[in-house]
């Protein structure tokens, strides 16, 4: 069963009856799903579109998104989520540069749609424009529509539609990544891929049949889609919720009596600080996983002792190859991203090597992290983007672009990007550190560390704090001068913001810091 849509069939053949999906008040089991999933698949055919075709999908988290997903895997179409964010200028790059042979979209997305269709910024990476006209499918009415999902993909026989076309080795999604500087870079993943990091996913969260997930991380995002196949894998029940509110996601984790949760660290400090969380509204969740960055060992204590978890899962991987490191055990030593996955081999090479075999000679000392190309779980190389497979493939690994080191035990520790790295006065300071120092003063509720040009020391160490209580400047120093932090590691600039500004998906976004992209407190 080495293609995704014959695991999907086979779920709805052991589990017909078993709910599959919830979005609001809409609730199917795998029987009903199996049947709309079906009818999406004829209605790719009936769009034209054939195997390894791409599907742009401008979605939220809901019924019709999850549905085109499974749908693709059937179809042998290479489903490409985007954020519903975008604007007209980023959708019309994507739509471009995957060749895209149709893109579904919702009224959130409209105006960037017609920005795209209109050619506002479209060209592929090389900067060519592109005239084809696609089909341009739209949910709830949204406008600047060629045609609407209830004709495309609820009006066609199931029947053709639930027959697999895919093979292992067919494209099943094309990622864009984030793109710190610059277009995002598209990551296809083959079937064998993503059936490889879904079940490894299940084995290191030690999930189990009828599992209930909350689908709240993006299905453009690696750990959205990895919730959504895993889910489906053991006959599990992924609850959607769009966008994420901390009280909304409490009501669903109660409601519908939520197992197992997978969310970046921010989504957590966001439901530990809502004023109506409780250990007893999520006492459901047995399971609870993180990735996407690194979390403060002050906020590890807290999901710890809010939740109460069986088990504690530090997740680190990418988009690119899904998992290079887990901890089942989160709170045994905070910080540490534990040891290689079930498919992978990691390795700390020497900053500055493209030499897999170049690696750190000492425990603690600090190196980019390289993990295996051969993995199962690992891609083949970027969309069209031979300058970023030179940069970041090297003799059969992948450089993640990740600064970190192990101890003494073995375990890996993840300190930041090579790109975030700080050098002050010649000496290299990585955020994490500092940040995981200043989590730990009960003042601080949120903190960000980055490095601000400096004429004397070439950077200087700077910590953005949003305060959950008031603190100055001198009692945060007094506070890093009590830890073991280095002198040269402290802070030399305090700013005291309204919030740290990150990514959709929650990640630091550290040059908006440096560039002053952000709001003191009492600003407006």
């Amino acid at each position: 069963m080495p293609d995704l849509g014959r695991a999907f069939l086979a779920a709805a053949a052991r589990s017909p009856r078993a709910c599959a999906i919830v979005d609001g008040p809409r609730r199917l089991t795998y029987a009903e799903w199996a049947v709309r999933i079906g009818n999406a698949a004829a209605g790719l055919d009936a769009l034209g579109l054939r195997p390894g075709d791409h599907l742009v999908t401008v979605l939220r988290n809901r019924l019709e998104a999850a549905t085109l997903h499974w749908a693709c895997q059937l179809a042998g179409v290479a489903v490409t989520p985007v954020n519903w964010r975008f604007t007209g200028a980023e959708l019309a790059y994507v739509l471009a540069d995957a060749d895209a042979r149709a893109v579904v979209y919702e009224p959130a997305s409209a105006v960037a749609m017609a920005e795209a269709a209109a050619g506002a910024g479209t060209g592929t990476a090389a900067g060519a424009r592109t005239e084809r006209a696609i089909p341009r499918i739209a949910l709830d009415g949204a406008l600047h529509a060629t045609d609407s999902w209830e004709d495309v993909f609820e009006a066609k026989a199931a029947g053709s539609g639930l027959t697999p076309r895919a093979t292992a080795d067919d494209v099943s999604v094309m990622l864009y990544t984030s793109g710190t500087t610059g277009r995002g870079k598209g990551v296809p993943r083959r079937h064998r891929a993503e059936r490889a990091a879904a079940t490894a996913h299940v084995a290191h969260h030690l999930h189990a049949f009828g599992e209930s997930t909350l689908g709240v991380m993006p299905l453009y995002h690696t750990m959205g889609v990895r919730s959504l196949l895993s889910s489906a894998f053991l006959g599990g029940c992924f609850v959607c919720q769009p966008r994420f509110d901390a009280e909304e996601a409490l009501r669903l984790i109660e409601a519908e009596r939520i197992t197992a949760l997978y969310l970046v660290p921010t989504l957590y400090h966001d439901l530990l600080g809502h004023p109506r969380f409780s250990p007893e509204r999520v006492a459901s969740v047995r399971r609870v996983g993180f990735a996407g960055m690194p979390m403060t060992d002050a906020l590890v204590r807290r999901v710890a002792e809010g939740f109460q978890p069986e088990l504690f899962v530090n997740h680190y991987g990418s988009s690119e190859v899904f998992t290079f490191t887990v901890d089942q055990h989160a709170t045994r030593k905070p910080g540490s991203a534990g040891r290689a996955g079930l498919h992978q081999e990691v390795r700390v090479v020497r900053l500055g090597s493209t030499d897999p075999d170049d690696t750190v000679a000492a425990s603690g000392e600090e190196g980019q992290i390289a993990v295996r190309l051969d993995s199962g779980e690992a891609f083949d190389g970027y969309w069209r983007r031979p300058d970023a497979d030179a940069k970041a493939l090297h003799h059969g690994w992948y450089f993640t672009g990740d600064t970190g080191y192990r101890d003494a035990d073995g375990d890996l520790f993840v300190t930041g990007r090579v790109d975030d790295m700080i050098v002050s006065g010649g000496e290299n300071v990585t955020p994490v550190e500092v940040e995981n120092v200043l989590s730990r003063h009960p003042a601080v509720a949120e903190v960000a560390v980055a490095g601000l040009p400096d004429e004397r020391w070439g950077q200087r160490v700077a910590a953005f704090v949003v305060r959950r209580e008031p603190v100055g400047e001198d009692a945060l120093d007094a506070h890093c001068r009590a830890s073991a932090l280095p002198a040269f590691k402290r802070p030399r600039a305090y700013a005291f913001v309204r919030e740290i500004p990150k990514s959709p998906v929650g990640k630091i976004l550290r040059r908006r810091l440096v560039s002053g992209d952000y709001d003191l407190e009492g600003e407006h």
